[in-house]
């Protein structure tokens, strides 16, 4: 039974709905579709799964991209309603005769939508039907001849019964199969006599340049014969590298590569000499971006990227933009879309994102009009341009620093929790983060919860004693749960304003370490929980995202369990222009970019500049 069917612009103007007497929707199904799916760009998916207590929807939608009408279909998903699709078609068709955009109101509708129902229905009900009335498919593989189908299921070892003999047909038959191939490649044609030289090309032609019945040979002989083809286009046996000896003399030692600064208690300066020596951090600066490249040379950029094979399409393309086009089909949006995925692909994007991207630029441009002298690369990449923006603007206020004086004038400290896998630099980034706190004149704590890693808590403590900064560490092999909750105790005490917890390093599916990471933010309630990722992964940033949060999740005790908030990329300095893993870590987990760690030194943290990043990837 359907529940609910929506029809309205992309303003969110609600021009048309249908309601199943009686039954009201459970939640807010709709909202969610729209902010989890229609604005993460995720539309160029088939149906949409919305869960509440009590139950369960399945959403199905359909774009009227020239008119701007969005056409949703909410029904229960233990239903699986057949004519959903067809009945949104159908609906999409009519509705667009009488649309007008300065109407409100289409109560006349009604009559045709329960019209345009009865036929979805009977269609599917007739195609049921004639499914079982009608006799099996036979399977087109079959043949006449008994000894090919059993071939090709007990590798031609059995004989058929209409055979009269063993002959050479069989014989070459049965060779070909134990290449892999289909006995039926001699069906048609002349057999070859035994032992010719047609046989023995088009058996090795089947198989590549790897002969499968050279490597049989070669085991029936004991295998006499591997040295020699492993020795083939080889001059000589490669001789065993020998350890060269020490040599010890009296020559002086060369110094040791030790870059750590060895700060004493007696030459700790204070926070404003710190900030003298490393400067402003770079999170109060605004990036400066060039625009000055012409759209000359975008396209430009944008056809050298193209394979010659495409050069014949590009130019009716060309020819196409003069007059224009009435609508945009699917077929016209491939090319220009496939060269967009590799080019996002090149800048290290997860391929399964960029396939659902273009994917969703393809659900929103169909249908549209082609203006006259527009070409439709222009036309996509402007439409992927504005995807990209979206998906990297936050979608809520990001602003630490009015969080954190709100939570001081609640008299309680800001509780900041970094997590991540090994090895990201989760306690140098913290340390820059505190930095910036400084400079903002917060009072600043650090707490050491990596009991797990040895020398995690001298390395915070490095940091703490350089920047001048209480640390809150109970050694290790303790539950960093209950050092973090002390810790935030003795915060409250000292009235430091903000904690920053520094959590061990683990693996997305190390169960152990992820369950006591679960319990340390159940029982802490953070207000931030910061995951640290790298900028130079790219499939695995999907990986390891979309793994925190199902563990966050699953081992939560809570029925609603908190998962990332907000993401701090490191190593932003050394992937050039691959920066697709800030695209594939927002476009996962819908957490925004909030911190970029671009260098060592206490200063090299910076906010993501969502227009460099967006013309970095359309580059």
């Amino acid at each position: 039974m359907l529940e609910q069917l929506f029809i309205f612009t992309r303003g969110g103007l609600i021009l048309w709905t249908y309601k199943e007497l009686g039954n009201a929707l459970k939640g807010s199904p709709i909202d969610i579709l729209i902010r989890s799916c229609l604005l993460e760009e995720r539309s160029g998916s088939t149906y949409y799964n919305y869960d509440v207590p009590g139950a369960a929807y399945t959403l199905k939608w359909t774009f009227h991209n020239e008119l701007g009408l969005i056409f949703v279909a909410v029904y229960q998903r233990i239903l699986h309603l057949l004519y959903v699709d067809d009945l949104l078609t159908m609906v999409k068709q009519e509705f667009s005769k009488i649309y007008d955009p300065k109407r409100t109101l289409y109560n006349d509708f009604d009559d045709i939508f329960q019209q345009l129902r009865k036929e979805a229905e009977a269609r599917v009900e007739e195609m049921k039907k004639t499914k079982q009335a009608g006799k099996p498919m036979k399977n087109p593989l079959v043949k006449k001849q008994g000894q090919v189908q059993r071939g090709m299921f007990d590798g031609g070892n059995k004989k058929s019964e209409s055979e009269d003999d063993g002959g050479e047909e069989d014989k070459i038959k049965n060779r070909s199969l134990e290449n892999g191939d289909s006995n039926c490649r001699f069906e048609n044609e002349e057999l070859p006599a035994k032992g010719s030289d047609k046989v023995k090309e088009d058996v090795s032609s089947k198989t590549g340049a790897f002969d499968v019945n050279k490597l049989h040979k070669l085991r029936s002989k004991g295998g006499k014969k591997t040295d020699t083809v492993v020795k083939k286009g080889s001059k000589a046996e490669p001789k065993k590298i020998m350890k060269k000896n020490r040599v010890w003399d009296d020559s002086p030692s060369q110094p040791k590569l030790d870059f750590t600064d060895h700060v004493n208690e007696d030459e700790v300066q204070n926070v404003a000499a710190v900030a003298v020596d490393q400067g402003e951090s770079m999170m109060d600066k605004e990036e400066i971006i060039n625009d000055s490249e012409s759209e000359e040379d975008e396209e430009e950029t944008y056809k050298d990227r193209k394979v010659d094979t495409k050069k014949k399409w590009w130019f009716s393309s060309m020819f196409q933009s003069i007059a224009g086009k009435a609508n945009l089909e699917k077929a016209d949006l491939e090319l220009p879309l496939k060269a967009l995925k590799d080019m996002l692909m090149t800048k290290n994007v997860a391929e399964e994102i960029a396939e659902k991207l273009c994917e969703s630029v393809a659900a929103n441009l169909e249908g549209k009009k082609q203006a006259s002298f527009t070409r439709i690369s222009s036309i996509v990449k402007a439409a992927m341009e504005e995807a990209l923006v979206r998906i990297l603007t936050p979608k809520h206020s990001i602003d630490i620093l009015r969080d954190v004086h709100t939570a001081k004038e609640q008299g309680k400290p800001y509780v900041v929790v970094f997590v991540g896998v090994n090895g990201v630099g989760k306690s140098t980034n913290l340390a820059k983060v505190a930095y910036w706190l400084l400079q903002h004149k917060i009072n600043v704590m650090m707490a050491a919860c990596d009991t797990f890693r040895s020398g995690a808590v001298e390395q915070l403590r490095t940091h703490a004693r350089r920047l001048q900064i209480p640390i809150f560490e109970k050694g290790y092999e303790k539950d960093p749960a209950i050092v973090a909750k002390e810790a935030i105790e003795e915060a409250s005490r000292n009235g430091s304003d903000v904690v920053l917890v520094d959590t061990a390093g683990r693996m997305q599916d190390n169960e152990p370490l992820m369950r006591a990471l679960s319990k340390l933010i159940y029982v802490n309630t953070p207000d931030l929980v910061l995951f640290v990722g790298e900028a130079l992964v790219g499939n695995d940033a999907v990986d390891q995202l979309s793994k925190f949060n199902q563990k966050l999740g699953d081992l939560s005790p809570s029925p609603n369990p908190r998962l990332i908030d907000g993401i701090l990329l490191t190593k932003f300095d050394t992937i050039d222009d691959k920066v697709g893993a800030a695209l594939s870590m927002v476009y996962i987990s819908g957490a925004p970019v909030m911190f970029v760690g671009c260098g060592q030194s206490y200063t090299d943290l910076k906010k993501l500049n969502v227009k460099s990043i967006v013309k970095t990837l359309l580059k």
